[in-house]
């Protein structure tokens, strides 16, 4: 039997090879800014330990996006 397309990827998402630093670096700092907002909405939804781990995460997503944010000037620094 021969197949007519080649066998699927191992991982349900990839990244398109010919992305540059930039466009991917743009796009990890949107996402995470969404994530950011995300967490924050749920933590003043919920109450207790389940706020203080939400207020956790977004500390973390705060710091990672501060990093991202670096690379991104540090990559292409604003003229």
């Amino acid at each position: 039997m021969i197949k007519d397309t080649p066998n699927p990827p191992d991982k349900l998402f990839t990244v398109r090879p010919n992305l540059g630093t930039e466009t991917l670096l743009v796009n990890a700092s949107q996402d995470l800014s969404s994530i950011t907002d995300i967490a924050t909405h749920l933590a003043f939804e919920i109450e207790g330990a389940q706020r203080n781990v939400a207020l956790g995460i977004c500390r973390m997503l705060e710091g990672v996006q501060l990093l991202v944010d670096k690379a991104l000037d540090d990559a292409h620094p604003a003229a």
